[in-house]
């Protein structure tokens, strides 16, 4: 294996595994001596200071790690403290309404009412933890009860299911003619 090629290797092995790794296995991943190994392992971590890069090559008694140069802490911990935005289409939105005044419900349900899948919003919403799994109907196939969550009570500013609002029936209709025209364009594709 080439000189590039063995850095590349060694780079990816050492960012997957996030720890430090024995010299000796790294060697022989890249199928070289230990000796050489240390050589290339050198000229990485040379090559990481000279260029200012964020990371670097940290080494310990055998063994070497990948880490992230501790003056760039700081731009961690801005993105670490910020909050992942939550993205919720007009999709997702009707699929957690639904669950939110029906539950606990089904998947099956949800798409019976929605008229199409809903596999995409309804992990999308746990995912968000908005919704989350209260068990299984006690049917055939045994289906996954989903319900909401303490975070989307918080999310959506109310104490307790009590507080959402009423559907009009005029609002249920509009989500009917939606999931219709929804249906239609998954068609036309």
């Amino acid at each position: 294996m080439d000189k590039q090629k063995a850095e590349a290797v060694l780079e990816a092995v050492l960012f997957t595994m996030g720890e430090s790794v024995e010299i000796s296995r790294l060697a022989d991943v890249i199928e070289e001596g230990v000796k050489e190994t240390k050589s290339i392992l050198k000229g990485m971590q040379e090559r990481y200071r000279q260029e200012g890069r964020g990371i670097e090559l940290v080494q310990f008694e055998d063994s070497v790690q990948l880490c992230t140069k501790a003056d760039m802490y700081e731009y961690l911990i801005k993105i670490a403290k910020t909050p992942r935005k939550m993205t919720l289409t007009d999709t997702v939105l009707e699929t957690l309404s639904i669950i939110a005044y029906k539950q606990p419900i089904t998947r099956v349900e949800v798409e019976r009412i929605r008229g199409v899948s809903c596999d995409h919003a309804i992990n999308r919403l746990l995912e968000y933890d908005l919704i989350t799994e209260l068990g299984r109907l006690d049917a055939p196939g045994r289906p996954l009860l989903f319900g909401t969550t303490e975070q989307f009570l918080r999310c959506f500013g109310v104490g307790s299911l009590e507080e959402l609002p009423e559907l009009t029936p005029v609002q249920v209709e509009e989500f009917k003619q939606q999931a219709e025209a929804e249906v239609q364009l998954q068609l036309d594709v």
